[in-house]
């Protein structure tokens, strides 16, 4: 029953996004009193910002959604605008909440899975690297994880690799099977030529999110000789359609002030992109290099840049480490997302290769209810700063405590990778992260809020020993 009311609500809304494509301007915030008074999950602030933002014409996420609506292909719009905004966050987002009281786990937003190990390059530093073309997901286990997510309110696939795009045409007869649902890539780009481009822009409801290391030296120098140029054609592909599409950049020591510098964001804008998804290197793997990550002060960079991005640029930018603050925290482990690899292994991550449950074995709901997801929810938030939420990379020993404790076994297909060395080479840069961090966290608007918190908290109850972060996180 709640889910015929669910379709019934997403059809009202999506015959009124059809109403504002007449007239955005005018018509937008009519349409955003209409969704809260759909959406009974109390996200009272969230529409007060939107309100905000469209009531004020300088701001720059109104020249965002205003060049949404200018340049995107109208079919492309209303999908990202129905299967986003409509049915992930209003209808989902009350759906996910419903199963999450009733069964005792977390329902993510997202699901990220890899079609294949398979790919066609050897990038420096990636483990999919060592995978060769040993695993992939059959059509109908992929298929399947897509209806069972969106039985509990997750409308979001996203897919890694591998290269993803080696199954094309699988992933472009999923978006078919699910009009209802959005999907997206993080791709290489080598795939994308004159006929995937069409084939996006008649499914409407797949986004490519193309991976570029920087200017061309730099791309080149890490992903292979002439990959640069091949994403530079991809990108001219669908932005000659008028179709959505980002990029998607790993920070490291090497490419950190070029990749964080107003000349790329402005080239990636230059070049099409609607959104830009940063990502800081993870020495995930045996014998992966660790002088790659990104230092405490490079990090900081990130951090200040990508903020101040917001304000000057109209792209929308993700920051997946640096914006804890926003989403309270590490959102893996189902809170928000979770991993499931080519061989099927559930994990709670793309970054954390254990898991306790395939999806050959289990049901999507008994995975999440698995022993490792039980360990996250538990631990969520792993840090009051917000700027420290992941367990491996920024709370040393959060992560092998959990392996541990839910018997956890690393998935890594090539070369298993025992969890507390993996710990010990990501230890030096979380601790040196905890005292720059800090300082950030306390003197940004989140953090002084948090303060305000817990201190009012202190002042009604005791502190729960051995749980500050848990408490902070009910006062807020």
């Amino acid at each position: 029953m709640a889910i015929v009311k669910d379709q019934i609500t997403s059809y009202g809304i999506g015959k009124a996004l059809d109403y504002i494509d007449g007239d955005f301007q005018t018509n937008a915030p009519k349409l955003l009193d209409w969704l809260e008074r759909f959406d009974k999950t109390q996200q009272t602030n969230s529409y007060r910002a939107v309100r905000k933002v469209l009531n004020d014409p300088e701001n720059n996420w109104t020249r965002y959604i205003a060049g949404i609506y200018a340049d995107i292909d109208p079919h492309q719009r209303k999908m990202l605008l129905r299967n986003l905004v409509v049915n992930s966050f209003v209808v989902g987002n009350r759906h996910r909440k419903q199963v999450m009281a009733a069964e005792g786990c977390n329902v993510p937003w997202a699901i990220l899975m890899d079609p294949t190990t398979a790919c066609n390059l050897t990038c420096l530093g990636c483990w999919a690297a060592d995978y060769g073309h040993k695993m992939r997901m059959s059509y109908e286990t992929l298929d399947s994880i897509v209806e069972q997510g969106t039985a509990m309110g997750t409308y979001v696939y996203l897919f890694s690799g591998g290269e993803p795009l080696i199954r094309k045409k699988d992933i472009i007869r999923l978006c078919e099977a699910h009009p209802d649902c959005m999907f997206l890539a993080f791709t290489n780009g080598t795939f994308i030529d004159e006929t995937f481009a069409d084939e996006v822009a008649r499914v409407g409801n797949f986004l490519p999110a193309i991976s570029i290391e920087g200017p061309e030296e730099l791309t080149d120098a890490r992903r292979g000789t002439g990959v640069y140029r091949a994403v530079v054609r991809a990108m001219h592909l669908l932005h000659e359609r008028h179709l959505a599409f980002g990029f998607s950049t790993c920070y490291t020591s090497a490419n950190v002030q070029a990749v964080g510098g107003d000349d790329y964001v402005d080239e990636m804008m230059a070049l099409g992109c609607t959104f830009g998804w940063y990502f800081t290197y993870m020495p995930v793997g045996n014998g992966s290099p660790t002088d790659l990550m990104a230092s405490d002060e490079q990090r900081a960079f990130m951090y200040r840049q990508v903020r101040r991005f917001r304000q000057e640029k109209p792209i929308f930018l993700l920051d997946f480490w640096n914006d804890g603050e926003y989403v309270d925290g590490c959102i893996a482990g189902g809170r928000r997302y979770l991993h499931i690899n080519a061989n099927g292994d559930v994990e709670p991550c793309a970054f954390i290769h254990y898991s306790t449950a395939n999806i050959h074995d289990v049901s999507l709901l008994d995975a999440l209810k698995s022993p490792l997801f039980a360990e996250y929810r538990k631990g969520q938030p792993f840090n009051e700063n917000m700027l420290r939420p992941c367990p491996l990379l920024d709370n040393p020993g959060a992560l092998a405590g959990m392996v541990h404790r839910s018997g956890a076994h690393s998935t890594d297909m090539s070369s298993p990778e025992d969890v507390d060395a993996l710990t010990d080479k990501c230890r030096p840069t979380a601790e040196r992260w905890a005292v720059t961090s800090a300082e950030i966290w306390e003197n940004s608007p989140a953090g002084q809020a948090c303060l305000a918190c817990r201190q009012r908290a202190e002042l009604t109850e005791p502190e729960t020993v051995g749980e500050p972060a848990r408490a902070t996180t009910r006062a807020r």
